[in-house]
């Protein structure tokens, strides 16, 4: 892991800052760095967060909240704190690790598009089945994300900025060109986009949904599905509607 002190002013801005706003955020990360060399990273007890930088970055945080609708609010171990667009951001997951992490092996359920039946009764059904099909996966997979993520909602918003029916960050929706992530259609759509892509760099299911929920730096560097209890009841959750039978679905 990269420590604070690593982490550039581009990587911290949208758009142009001006040099005093942008030394101020260096500064800033550049104490909380300090502090983190002295304790070492097992003497911050009270880091509560991992954000994680759509360039790869990773920094632990104490405290994340939302500032208006474009940028967070990032509170540093040991005092002090940065603000960042969202736009820079892949996720911010809770800091907590499971005590003794089982593997979680790739499911065997199908999970390409082979115009998979949802059940009945699921919300959104025919944008799913569109959306899925456009990125070539199962509709299935899709509305199990759905439900992990918002249980279905179209204007749920996280705590960190993700929107939407499949709670995306402003990284994934802006990166698409979207100017709302409310739309049903045009989430799902971005949505399946995005797995899409994360599917085909890791070629793996279980890697690609720690992804999703966890970025794709904080599974590069682990090796495999992180630590984090977070991610790890995801990927599980998600199993336990797509594909009850795989070792684990469910459980956590």
């Amino acid at each position: 892991m990269r420590d604070a002190a690593s982490l550039p002013a581009r990587s911290l801005r949208h758009g142009t800052l001006p040099a005093r706003v942008a030394g101020r955020i260096c500064l800033a990360v550049a104490v909380a760095a300090a502090v983190m060399g002295v304790l070492g990273w097992r003497g911050i007890a009270w880091a509560q967060y991992l954000a994680v930088f759509v360039d790869g970055r990773l920094l632990k945080v104490t405290a994340a909240r939302l500032v208006g609708t474009g940028s967070i609010h990032l509170d540093l171990p040991g005092g002090g704190s940065i603000e960042v667009p969202l736009a820079r951001l892949d996720r911010v997951i809770a800091d907590e690790v499971e005590a003794k992490p089982e593997p979680i092996p790739e499911a065997s359920c199908r999970f390409d598009y082979a115009g998979q039946a949802l059940p009945p009764d699921t919300p959104f059904a025919a944008q799913i089945r569109r959306a899925s099909k456009s990125a070539n996966l199962s509709p299935v997979l899709v509305a199990a994300v759905v439900a992990a993520e918002s249980a279905f909602k179209p204007w749920a918003v996280s705590r960190v900025g993700a929107g939407g029916l499949m709670q995306l960050m402003p990284s994934v929706w802006l990166g698409q060109g979207l100017a709302s992530p409310y739309d049903p259609a045009a989430n799902l759509r971005a949505g399946c986009r995005h797995l899409r892509a994360l599917l085909d760099r890791f070629g793996d299911l279980t890697l690609a949904l720690a992804a999703y929920n966890a970025g794709i730096a904080t599974v590069a560097k682990s090796g495999g599905v992180p630590p984090y209890r977070e991610t790890r009841d995801f990927v599980r959750r998600v199993y336990a509607r797509y594909c009850p039978e795989h070792p684990g679905a469910g459980a956590g």
